[in-house]
């Protein structure tokens, strides 16, 4: 495999999708030596055929507001590899959202669900449209005429999608809805469900948790304990909220959370009722952090992101390329020993490659976030055999997966002198998945 050749032929058939080439290059240089080992990759072009999706389904979604206007938004649905099984991957509704960035998304879904063991391939999909500051009664317009432009694409067995950014209970419920009606049926086609007509339970804070599985097993494998140590967390939804919670009850204590005014720092510890208060922020004060600094008497930083605080672990929750190089030199000198992205490809490459300069222990997106998609994967099992499975069972295989997750990436990912590449180990676990199963069935 010849990855800058691969490389100029992609920014030259897709110029200016930074966040999609970003993802392809760090996958393809990470596992470019296990792939030239097997020539019939290269014969069968497994890499060419990876990086390009399977299709790409693009819409227009007129919807009327409140006041009586017509707007128009833009949908995408990117189906981009069911190897190993139907596609999978969540919904974004966010202002950012454009080709780029779901791109980048459903590429790192392909490797993130390969690393689960469940049968699932990758997607992602999403619009431009902003959910904030809408009424109940236009987010239900909008989810229901976004659905009648996918509801033909997906399916149990075809493609599940999830939620994301600005796709939570309530957006899953108006789209599953128009599906339901459209379709006439009542299947698993969407995950994150709230519970009384599917859902399973812990899914809303799996990410969070499977996250702390993972990091907790890093250390311990590096002959550290987490009880103890500080962390410090970006954002402040569902995935920071699970981490939270998580890394408290492992006796941990939680310094940080962030948001776009800037960040908290609470010496004290994020535990009990401000964990809980971490909901209630997202939910009536638009998105901003400084009144936990008012109700609780924390320091509130404005502008600025937690990454210069001193801790012990840090973990990105909150978006792509949220920790640049300048962050991760600043973690470095205030002798941080573990990050870990909770949030998808959090960190720069730039970032990446300081810390593993210095040997610090990183898990990348798509081996420690994993836990999301996997209990999605669970409630898709759950649906399929017409069962509800308890919070402790979920749990504890949540905790499973995590635990053969990081088996993998070790597997894969240690070098000579006995430092592990999370990195390269999950990529390469991932990829070796999606491509034998690829050639297995033939070039379509």
């Amino acid at each position: 495999m010849n990855i800058e050749k691969l490389m100029q032929s992609l920014e030259a058939k897709h110029p200016g999708e930074t966040e999609y080439l970003q993802a392809v290059k760090e996958v393809l240089s990470t596992i470019e030596e296990v792939y030239n080992e097997h020539p019939e990759f290269e014969k069968a072009k497994i890499a060419e055929r990876l990086v390009e999706p399977d299709r790409i389904f693009t819409f227009k979604i007129p919807w009327v507001d409140d006041r009586g206007d017509v707007q128009i938004n833009i949908g995408y649905r990117i189906q981009f590899n069911n190897a190993i099984g139907p596609y999978k991957g969540g919904l974004r509704f966010h202002p950012s959202v454009n080709l780029s960035i779901l791109k980048f998304l459903g590429f790192e879904q392909i490797f993130k669900n390969a690393l689960t063991t469940l049968p699932m391939g990758g997607a992602k999909g999403g619009s431009d449209f902003n959910p904030k500051g809408k009424s109940d009664a236009e987010v239900m317009r909008f989810c229901q005429a976004f659905m009648i432009e996918l509801w033909q694409h997906i399916g149990p067995d075809t493609d599940v999608p999830a939620g994301d950014i600005g796709v939570g209970g309530r957006e899953i419920g108006y789209l599953y809805g128009m599906y339901r009606k459209l379709a006439r049926v009542n299947t698993g086609v969407l995950t994150g469900k709230n519970l009384e007509f599917g859902g399973s339970l812990i899914r809303p804070e799996a990410t969070g948790f499977g996250g702390l599985y993972f990091v907790k097993q890093m250390l311990e494998t590096a002959g550290m304990s987490i009880q103890g140590k500080t962390i410090a967390l970006s954002g402040f939804g569902n995935v920071a909220w699970g981490a939270a919670q998580k890394a408290t009850e492992m006796g941990a204590k939680v310094v940080s959370i962030s948001g776009p005014d800037g960040y908290i720092y609470d010496e004290n510890g994020i535990a009990g009722e401000k964990i809980e208060y971490m909901l209630e922020l997202r939910a009536t004060c638009n998105d901003i952090v400084e009144p936990y600094a008012e109700k609780f008497g924390a320091k509130f930083v404005a502008n600025r992101r937690p990454w210069e605080v001193k801790v012990d672990i840090a973990l990105p929750c909150a978006t792509q390329n949220e920790l640049n190089e300048e962050d991760a030199r600043l973690l470095v000198e205030n002798g941080v020993i573990c990050v870990g992205e909770i949030s998808n490809m959090g960190c720069t490459p730039e970032a990446i490659e300081l810390l593993l300069q210095h040997k610090i222990m990183y898990g990348p997106g798509k081996a420690v976030n994993a836990g999301g998609v996997a209990t999605s994967g669970l409630e898709m099992s759950q649906n399929a055999m017409h069962l509800t499975w308890t919070a402790e069972e979920v749990d504890a295989k949540l905790h499973q997966i995590m635990s053969e997750i990081h088996t993998q990436c070790v597997k894969y990912g240690r070098e000579s002198d006995g430092y592990i590449n999370y990195m390269k180990g999950a990529n390469v676990a991932g990829f070796l998945k999606v491509a034998k199963a690829m050639l297995a069935q033939g070039v379509i």
